[in-house]
């Protein structure tokens, strides 16, 4: 990956200290983090080789469980491997640039998945709600454009971050305690004026999470608005079933982001070592978890996946 352009403290590096206060059991927490890795790997990829191959997954549904996939294995991918090196081989080091270019992917994955659970609370509230014409509202052009708008979206919205943080002084204490290059724990090492690097920060955050969960939140408002109009338990039963899956999936996925952002920027009691553990938890359950929920919650894809599994 192309690092970004800096100022000439580029021949400098950052230390990631891994978990704090926990070296010593670096390699046993190894383990977990590894397994979860390798596991949601897995079955991400399945789930892409599955609806690849079946034409009759190729539908608006599925395409959006393929670009959720795609977001967990690059998000877990982005923090994971260095923090293996971490654990494994001590090594602790990162160039500033090589910092600030994983800091942009990871928080543009971040802002892409985001975007991506929005998409899927409107494919649910258009299923629901107006099933007679979900196929002519969400075709899979359409779709596609929504996954490629959600990425230029977060394009331009991270990318000042690590350009506005490449321009500021960093002190000669380059120690981060952390085992990946989150915006507010690199900014934090900075000895110049943080001040505007940290309410974009803040501004990109408000953007990004509360407007998203707004849409959301107005999504399945509607859903529940509709379904209160109907008396039938059948139709309430067939929703609940529908939906599921997704609040699932968004709860796993906003729950530790919102509290790894609130801690790092506001609250100065909790202990670093468990600020950094439930914060790597977004990168190894939800990839992991993600799959099985849909494809616990699905019947079509359940079968499909069943059906390759046995041929192999």
């Amino acid at each position: 990956m192309a690092a970004f352009n800096l100022t000439p403290s580029d021949s400098s590096t950052f230390i990631l200290m891994g978990i704090p206060g926990l070296e010593a059991a670096h390699v046993w927490i190894s383990i977990p983090f590894y397994m979860f890795y390798i596991i949601g790997l897995l079955e991400n990829f399945m789930v892409l080789l599955v609806v690849g191959k079946e034409q009759t997954l190729h539908k608006p549904m599925y395409l959006l469980l393929c670009m959720l996939a795609l977001t967990d294995i690059s998000m877990s991918t982005s923090v994971i491997p260095k923090a293996l090196c971490i654990f494994w081989f001590d090594l602790k080091g990162i160039t500033v640039g090589g910092c600030l270019t994983q800091m942009f992917f990871l928080h543009t994955i971040i802002a892409v998945q985001s975007a991506i659970l929005v998409a899927m609370a409107f494919d649910r509230y258009v299923a629901i709600c107006n099933p007679l014409r979900y196929a002519t509202i969400l075709t899979n052009t359409r779709i596609a454009n929504l996954g490629l708008l959600s990425l230029i979206r977060a394009v331009l919205l991270i990318l000042p971050m690590p350009l506005l943080l490449s321009r500021l002084p960093f002190c000669a204490n380059r120690i981060i305690p952390h085992m990946y290059c989150e915006h507010i724990a690199v900014a934090k090492m900075s000895c110049g004026d943080t001040t505007v690097t940290r309410m974009y920060g803040l501004v990109t955050a408000l953007v990004v999470i509360v407007l998203d969960l707004m849409f959301i939140a107005l999504s399945y408002g509607l859903i529940i608005r509709d379904l209160l109009r109907i008396s039938s338990k059948e139709v309430h039963q067939k929703a609940l079933n529908t939906c599921t899956s997704h609040i699932c999936v968004m709860l796993m996925s906003y729950t530790p982001s919102l509290f790894s952002y609130l801690t790092q920027r506001f609250s100065q009691g909790i202990a670093p070592h468990l600020h950094v553990i439930l914060a790597s938890l977004y990168f190894l359950v939800p990839p992991m978890l993600n799959p099985i929920i849909y494809g616990v919650k699905t019947k079509e894809l359940r079968d499909k996946v069943g059906k390759h599994m046995c041929r192999r």
